[in-house]
């Protein structure tokens, strides 16, 4: 019987995506800098990237819906190209003027939209009314709002799943993020022997 107090222990030593960007989930302007970074994740493309991309917006210092629409269009398209984002710059531009005007025209900012959701559902469905999140990015986003959002209360990634399964761990939501990230790292890219909880793994 594996001892979860030493699994969890090691699932918490691997960093999630938001904490790899230094992002405090329970300050509203790093919340809205993970809604950023979420539309960039849901694309078709390595994480490398959009990570590299986020921080380049941090660096420009767009990081709330004024800045990035007063950015424009041609600016937004040489922050994405500048952090390799090449293969989406051109709608991935074009999506995030039209979100970012639909977030502070029909809410204010982004901590209203889940005020206003009646529940986890209509949060969700909320969420995937703005253009370049879909429920890929929806799922990338709300993952890490558990426990800081009420209404974040997702099914699951079924990577997650997947991940948690292979380890004898019960406790998918709460290790959501950190699951999904040991998928990605180890798991699709069949780095078993790197990987921080292989002494876990039922693999086969």
């Amino acid at each position: 019987m594996i001892k979860k107090s030493k699994l969890e222990d090691q699932i918490e030593g691997v960093s999630s995506y938001s904490e790899e960007l230094s992002l405090n989930l329970t300050k509203p302007n790093d919340r809205f800098l993970w809604f950023l970074a979420s539309i960039l994740f849901s694309n078709r493309i390595s994480a490398d990237i959009a990570l590299k991309t986020i921080k380049r917006f941090e660096e420009e210092e767009l990081s709330t819906p004024d800045k990035i629409l007063e950015a424009g269009w041609d600016h937004l398209v040489q922050v994405l190209d500048s952090g390799g984002y090449t293969r989406y710059d051109f709608s991935t531009a074009t999506y995030l003027l039209d979100t970012m005007e639909k977030l502070k025209k029909e809410y204010g900012n982004l901590d209203e939209v889940h005020r206003q959701a009646e529940d986890p559902g209509d949060l969700e469905n909320k969420l995937k009314e703005f253009k370049g999140l879909g429920p890929t990015g929806v799922n990338i986003f709300l993952r890490e709002l558990r426990g800081k959002w009420e209404k974040a209360q997702h099914v699951p990634s079924k990577y997650a799943v997947e991940v948690a399964e292979k380890i004898g761990l019960d406790e998918v939501k709460k290790f959501e993020s950190k699951l999904v990230r040991i998928y990605i790292d180890y798991c699709k890219k069949e780095k078993c022997e790197n990987c921080p909880l292989k002494e876990y793994c039922k693999k086969d």
